[in-house]
């Protein structure tokens, strides 16, 4: 017998994420690496930095998860309330880029980040936003030396597949309301000892909801980078 079907939890990760998959799928046509993305198992891996992009979407103003002033602590994230899916999406990268092991539990900011959920489950990708946050052993070796890192996000934009399919047909969104939002910025680190760290450039494809009638929330998280 399969070690996936004596995983009935690792199954039914698999349909929420072929159902999330299906709903950017009607305005993602063209987005290399989503086949990848709805046939993955329940054995997500942590995702690696995706490559920089350098398109600029001048419109959508600065978000950015800043270091805390010498010796505080920084909050556990809050979802915005807001309609607009980008200004959602640069929070949302801010805040999955970001963690502070001096301030709060890996278990706390897990439930912080599953609060930027959207309530529809089937829509709901769990997995791919847990893989983001390092796993409660290394948190306990990172808390150890006072580890935290912050964000700052350079742009975010809708990426060309989907507002080339969007504009095809308009009416596709309507299913699930679920957006594409390609976001570029810059992770710090830093730990006790090295208040200035390291940084590197971060890059991510989120899928969004954004309904009519309520704000926006996080889907999930594309394993492959839309540009």
């Amino acid at each position: 017998m399969s070690s996936r079907s004596t995983n009935p939890g690792g199954a039914s990760r698999v349909r929420r994420r072929a159902l999330l998959g299906t709903a950017v799928l009607v305005v993602l046509v063209a987005l290399a690496g989503l086949a990848a993305y709805l046939t993955r198992d329940g054995r997500t891996s942590p995702k690696a930095p995706g490559p920089q992009v350098s398109s600029v979407s001048p419109s959508s103003p600065t978000a950015s998860a800043s270091s805390p002033p010498h010796g505080s602590r920084s909050a556990l994230p809050v979802p915005p309330s807001t309609h607009d899916p980008i200004k959602f999406g640069k929070a949302a990268a801010a805040a999955l880029w970001s963690y502070d092991t001096r301030a709060y539990s890996q278990h706390e900011l897990l439930a912080a980040l599953h609060g930027w959920l959207t309530i529809e489950r089937k829509y709901a990708d769990t997995a791919s936003v847990d893989a983001l946050v390092p796993s409660r052993v290394l948190w306990k070796e990172m808390a150890a030396n006072g580890q935290f890192a912050t964000a700052t996000v350079n742009e975010a934009h809708f990426p060309d597949s989907f507002t080339q399919a969007l504009q095809a047909d308009p009416g596709a969104i309507t299913t699930a309301y679920v957006y594409a939002v390609t976001v570029s910025g810059k992770q710090s680190i830093a730990w006790n000892g090295s208040p200035h760290g390291g940084a590197e450039n971060r890059v991510t494809t989120l899928a969004v909801q954004c309904r009519p009638s309520q704000p926006c929330a996080l889907a999930g998280v594309l394993s492959a980078v839309a540009p």
